[in-house]
This record gives structure tokens, C-alpha cells and sequence, in this order.
């Protein structure tokens, strides 16, 4: 069964260009055929960890490269543009703690952000930011609705 909901997840995937979910899959579907389960136990685990690193790391190539400067860093700091996001920023980050948060005590949640990620990108034409950020807003959702239901 879990062959067709990867094999699923893979042509959903493609359907809608949302190929970072297509790729994962199809590498998780490898390593599940081939039963390295080894392998799989420690992308559960330490996953999440590496693909921050990566993705921090692609973000600090333009001050390594020059791009960035200390001038536009301290210059983000006086502009109502640079304000917002440095704001965003740190609403970002605190989203994808969150979101971590929640796909550990709740893995299930992955399925449910999948799907709402492939209808935003086909319905309104968005694009795929991942599970992290997506994951803190549902929790931030969660939080608000226990919050009202009380």
C-alpha cells in the first residue's frame, strides 16, 4: 500500500511541476524498494537537519561571494522594505520551528501539507515553499482554533 501512495504522491507531483516533491519521493521509493530501511530510518531522523543546513547554506552564498555586503546588511535595517522582512524573517523562522514541532509529534500532518501544497500551486498558481513553513502555520492554525473552541 505504501508503494501506491509514494507512486501517487510522485505522479501528483509531477502533474502539478512540483518537482522537489517528486524527487523525494522518487528517492524514497528507491530506498524502499531496495528495503534500506537503514537509510530511510536515518532521513527521518536527521533529514530535517540536513536540508536546513543546505538551504542556510544557499542562502549565505551571496555575503561569501560578495553580493551581499555589510553595507545592504545594515542598510536592511532603515528601510520600511528592509523592516518588513526583517519581521518576516523572524516570522518565518519561528513558523518552521513550529512546523518541525508539528511533524514530529504529528507526522500524519505531511500527507495533509502535500496535498495543500499541490492545490496551491495548480488552483492559484503558486509555488512549493515546503513542509516547514507550512507545517508552523498549521500549528499557528491549530493553536488559534483550540483557542476559540475552549
Amino acid at each position: 500500500m505504501e508503494y501506491l501512495l509514494i507512486g501517487a504522491i510522485i505522479l501528483l507531483s509531477l502533474a502539478v511541476h512540483n518537482m522537489p516533491v517528486a524527487y523525494a519521493a522518487v528517492i524514497v521509493l528507491v530506498l524502499r524498494l531496495f528495503n534500506l530501511t537503514k537509510a530511510l530510518d536515518t532521513l527521518s531522523a536527521q533529514g530535517v537537519n540536513w536540508g536546513i543546513i543546505i538551504l542556510t547554506t544557499s542562502i549565505l552564498v551571496p555575503i561569501a561571494n560578495g553580493s551581499i555586503t555589510w553595507k545592504h546588511i545594515t542598510g536592511s535595517f532603515q528601510t520600511l522594505p528592509g523592516i518588513s522582512a526583517i519581521i518576516a524573517g523572524i516570522l518565518a523562522a519561528i513558523a518552521g520551528s513550529s512546523g518541525v514541532t508539528l511533524l514530529k509529534d504529528a507526522p500524519e500532518i505531511a500527507a495533509s501539507l502535500i496535498i495543500g501544497t499541490m492545490i496551491g500551486v495548480v488552483v492559484f498558481k503558486g509555488i512549493p515553499v515546503g513542509p516547514l513553513i507550512a507545517g508552523g502555520v498549521t500549528y499557528f492554525l491549530i493553536r488559534l482554533l483550540s483557542f476559540f473552541n475552549r
